[in-house]
């Protein structure tokens, strides 16, 4: 159905100017703090509101999918610290460059296969990761260390919003790749100019191909797999975790092993296949650091749960 008019009205004259002050407002406080004290204001924030928010809903049913055996209690522990974690990831926003500056022990960095150097590894490659702690960071930390990385990145749907958020972003350099077809063009025009394409894997696609993920069917982004089989190069897993207020760890693993059995729509589901386990297993070592907001499975996969208390 479509949206009434005045809607659409309402919401381009009213809600994108309230949403763009707010972030203003926000990103603002949190940018006159000290690093560690805008985390852990964002964090309280968080886990004190964000568990009340409606849209929370998503979140529990999302657990319950994911986790059967969790109780009640378990699962709202998680929810409260998912709130935690992207309260902190707002309030790290303004000082990414100071997180991840030159001689800066905030970032950890762990190469899991040393036997050539990372920044020759990925060029060309996919580093290929999810919306995990604070995923921001990676962009950022590519540039620091001298890894040419061209980001796939979805455009705020409010025109208000986006310069500001383009500006903040840009503390990582490089650049940034909208969805899309014209966006595809510019991926693989990276990966043939001998650079590095970032893609956070872990969203529902609808127009992606169907793959497990925690066990049950979900409608996944082909286009990592795809882009590394088609023009072969790496598709390389890179893993973030918060270890505290601003500081994390980051860990590249050894490039996915690429399937090559001649039949190239087998080879692409296998290779997206693999990758969701790997996300799988991050996401249940640290769930409250993982994105539990979206409707990762298909609707029907909601219809026939139970959700009590939902």
């Amino acid at each position: 159905m479509a949206e009434p008019a005045y809607r659409k009205l309402f919401r381009r004259t009213v809600g994108y100017p309230l949403e763009a002050l707010g972030l203003v407002l926000g990103l603002g406080l949190f940018g006159l703090l000290p690093v560690d004290a805008a985390s852990n204001l964002g964090g309280w924030l968080g886990r004190t509101f964000g568990p009340r928010l409606p849209v929370t809903r998503w979140a529990r049913v999302n657990l319950r999918l994911a986790f059967p055996g969790k109780s009640e209690t378990e699962i709202e522990t998680v929810v409260r610290g998912m709130w935690d974690n992207l309260g902190r990831t707002a309030g790290e926003y303004p000082h990414l460059g100071r997180i991840a500056a030159p001689g800066s022990d905030r970032v950890e960095l762990i190469d899991l296969d040393d036997s050539v150097p990372l920044q020759e590894k990925v060029r060309p490659g996919v580093l290929v990761s999810g919306h995990l702690a604070n995923w921001e960071i990676m962009p950022v930390v590519a540039g620091r260390i001298g890894i040419d990385l061209a980001v796939v990145a979805r455009i705020p749907n409010n025109p208000l919003v986006r310069p500001l958020v383009d500006r903040l972003r840009g503390v990582a350099g490089g650049r940034r790749i909208a969805k899309g077809a014209e966006g595809v063009k510019q991926a693989i025009a990276v990966l043939r100019g001998g650079a590095t394409l970032g893609i956070l894997a872990d969203q529902k696609m609808n127009d992606g191909i169907e793959a497990e993920f925690f066990g049950r069917p979900a409608m996944t982004a082909a286009g990592p797999a795809q882009l590394a089989l088609a023009l072969d190069c790496p598709l390389v897993p890179a893993r973030i975790e918060r270890l505290g207020a601003a500081r994390f760890r980051i860990t590249f693993h050894p490039p996915l092993a690429r399937p090559a059995t001649g039949n190239r729509q087998r080879d692409v589901a296998a290779l997206t296949a693999a990758l969701n386990r790997l996300l799988e297993d991050w996401i249940g070592e640290r769930p409250q650091e993982w994105l539990w907001l979206h409707r990762r499975w298909p609707r029907a996969t909601y219809e026939d749960l139970d959700r009590p208390g939902v």
